[in-house]
């Protein structure tokens, strides 16, 4: 699962003046296990002057394409995206994870839904993905998006998206809402708040024919949206969300069952198996997750955000007892089954049994 496999890039688009659309073709041996699912991302790792980094970029392509490709905006002081957009080159290897991400709904051929979808900056990667994927898979169905940019020249994949209207006449509608440039319709001027979407759904959207929600974007815009989502009569288990980000609408956190497991003992005495091989170590109950229990061990444990948002450390606990003091990426019925983000997970048993293969 951990492991990390070398793709080459075979293409680089510049698509903004600080984004860059990144092709990658995975060794032969390795198509099968890069055969992706809408909105799912790729985690990367590099080394920056002897320390390495892991970060975690959403895939754009459509399943029906045939091509692997993700979306690189550059972040102000970040190494990683800095790199990958004046430094990174046709002909490069850059290594990573096998695709992951529950940021997506099964396809269903015969389905004819009303899919919405509300992205801000560079949140419209996994979107787009998930819009191709739907739209070329369920013919009957229609999606509208929310697009919100501070201006026209940062609007990610702006051409691709205009092409996809023309190819899905009538199946794809984007509403374009611009931050600091006018438009003609006032309502596609300013940010997209709660405000906003009021008066899109008495206006332009539908929002008791959408069957299911897609949210990605800034953390400001992602609450408000789905307040108003849910305000409007949309269920929890008809919104999606996905941001890598420190702070989220979070779900449920495991918590303690009991609080005297975590008084019997200082020491915890944690089992830990990846890729089929266990490993029993001695660990504190406090002042060190799972994750880095098991990376102190040398288990090469799978990481992208440690903020307990992206999912790459998902684990099981099948004995003892964890608590989670953050989750912004399983669902609910994930942590009633015993998954955790080890990440953000803290053992309270004296004995804890853990796999990541589950």
């Amino acid at each position: 699962m951990a492991r990390f496999h070398s793709l080459q890039v075979t293409e680089i688009r510049q698509d903004t003046r600080d984004a860059v659309v990144v092709t990658l073709t995975p060794q032969e041996q390795d198509r099968g296990i890069f055969d992706f699912t809408q909105g799912q991302y790729l985690t990367f790792r590099r080394s920056f002057d002897g320390e390495e980094l892991r970060r975690s970029y959403s895939i754009c392509s459509g399943r029906h394409e045939g091509t692997l490709r993700v979306g690189i905006k550059r972040v102000e002081g970040g190494c990683f995206s800095t790199w990958a957009n004046e430094e990174l080159r046709v002909g490069d290897t850059m290594e990573a994870m096998p695709p992951m991400g529950a940021f997506f709904t099964p396809i269903e051929p015969e389905a004819a839904k009303n899919y919405l979808a509300f992205a801000g900056g560079s949140g419209v990667t996994p979107i787009l993905s998930i819009i191709k994927t739907t739209l070329a898979s369920e013919p009957r169905s229609h999606f509208t998006l929310v697009y919100a940019n501070r201006q026209i020249g940062s609007i990610m994949f702006r051409e691709e998206l205009d092409d996809l209207k023309n190819i899905y006449l009538g199946r794809l509608a984007i509403l374009h809402v611009l931050e600091s440039e006018s438009q003609d319709i006032d309502l596609f001027a300013g940010r997209v708040d709660a405000e906003k979407c009021t008066a899109l759904f008495k206006h332009w959207i539908d929002i008791e024919a959408a069957d299911m929600a897609f949210i990605c974007g800034p953390e400001p815009m992602m609450l408000a949206v789905a307040a108003a989502l849910r305000g409007h009569g949309m269920r929890d288990e008809q919104i999606k969300f996905e941001l890598f980000a420190s702070s989220q609408p979070g779900r449920a956190r495991r918590k303690a069952e009991s609080v005297a497991a975590a008084e019997r003992g200082i020491a915890c005495e944690a089992t830990v198996t990846l890729d089929g091989a266990t490993r029993v170590f001695s660990m504190p109950k406090q002042g060190q997750s799972l994750l880095e229990a098991a990376l102190e061990n040398r288990m090469d444990a799978p990481y992208a955000c440690k903020a307990g948002v992206c999912s790459t450390c998902r684990a099981k606990v099948l004995e003892g007892e964890a608590e989670m003091e953050v989750n912004h990426a399983l669902e609910d019925y994930e942590v009633r089954q015993g998954y955790v983000l080890t990440c953000q997970s803290y053992p309270l048993s004296d004995r804890i049994v853990v796999s990541y293969d589950q």
